[in-house]
């Protein structure tokens, strides 16, 4: 899986996102590994569940290859296939909101209990995750895109459908706030 910091630029995987709708199945099987990380980010921290982050990133390409006959390039594939997975998310938490839900305490013993404590940068991760809960959902969400998963500010920007300042603006508090409450912690 790519790294935020080794990511196949967003050329190559639109070309693998055509080839794949050209029916390459290599070009497909490779298109899912450079974005994979990606969108399971996206979907963890859009749904702020991550025992359902899985199930979001599988559904996630799931609907992205069943529309991948229409994706014509108007974007990057990393662009579209975020957009799919913020309207799975999206669809997700209108399902979730309809169903009875289990107590905070539940959910919360639940998820320690499913975690393994024992692997490297765990509770760097979490603490990552309860500083970027902290952030206004505008905020997190462009932080995620631009920060861990590596959308450049102008794909961000016609992702959440808002001008490049507007991102700018937002991963720049985003920043400032993290940083008091590194420094309040």
């Amino acid at each position: 899986m790519a790294s935020a910091l080794h990511q196949p630029p967003d050329e190559t995987t639109t070309r693998l996102a055509l080839a794949a709708r050209a029916g390459d199945l290599v070009a497909l099987d490779n298109f899912i590994r450079a974005l994979h990380l990606d969108v399971r980010r996206y979907v963890t921290y859009l749904s702020a569940d991550p025992q359902s982050a899985d199930d979001l990133t599988q559904e996630t390409f799931l609907r992205a290859l069943k529309s991948l006959h229409r994706f014509e390039a108007r974007s990057s594939a990393r662009t579209w296939l975020l957009s799919i997975a913020r309207r799975t998310v999206a669809d997700h938490l209108r399902h979730q909101a309809s169903r009875p839900r289990i107590s905070d305490h539940d959910w919360q013993l639940a998820a320690e209990q499913a975690q393994p404590r024992n692997l490297p940068g765990f509770d760097d991760g979490i603490a990552l995750t309860d500083l970027l809960d902290k952030l206004p959902t505008d905020r997190r969400e462009v932080f995620v895109l631009t920060q861990l998963a590596g959308l450049p500010y102008a794909e961000a920007a016609t992702h959440l459908g808002c001008p490049t300042g507007t991102i700018r603006s937002r991963v720049a508090r985003a920043r400032s706030t993290l940083a008091n409450l590194v420094t309040a912690a």
